[in-house]
């Protein structure tokens, strides 16, 4: 479940069997699909650093050790029209090289073709936080942008 790279939606996600999860500069994203009707009594949702685990009416939907690090006690949780728990993680390294390729260390990887995407539009959103008087929307990335683009910070202005 994968959606073509589009600057405009700012979304890039990566389907998985209970939902799907993407990410910009600075936060990801999980949205866990649950039984309509859910109530918020029903959810038990845990935010470590490196770990993440939610339950749902006592039956664990994800539980694992994430990716990278992410900022605890900025983490939220939310429960949306009682059909689709989305948690939000800080990430504590927020840069366009800061690309995670995969929610949690041994699971629910992006495929290459998504992880690309996922890159690209983690450095257009590099170059639009640090142009913010240009239109990136209609942008297209070749070439070095695996590490967050090129690095022009040494260049005389």
């Amino acid at each position: 479940m994968s959606a073509p790279f589009e600057e405009r939606s700012g979304v890039v996600p990566c389907g998985t069997p209970w939902g799907q999860w993407y990410q910009t500069l600075e936060e990801v994203f999980i949205e866990v699909q649950v039984p309509p009707g859910t109530r918020a009594q029903d959810i038990q949702c845990g935010l470590q650093s490196r770990h993440v685990a939610l339950s749902v009416g006592g039956r664990e939907i994800l539980k694992g050790k994430l990716f990278d690090s992410t900022i605890a006690d900025e983490g939220t949780w939310t429960l949306e029209d009682r059909k689709m728990v989305r948690i939000v993680l800080t990430k504590t390294k927020r840069d366009a090289a800061n690309c995670w390729t995969s929610l949690l260390e041994s699971e629910y990887a992006a495929d290459p073709w998504v992880q690309d995407q996922m890159r690209r539009k983690l450095t257009l959103e590099r170059f639009q936080k640090e142009n913010p008087g240009f239109d990136f929307s209609g942008a297209e990335i070749s070439g070095n942008y695996t590490k967050g683009g090129p690095d022009f910070s040494n260049l005389e202005k």
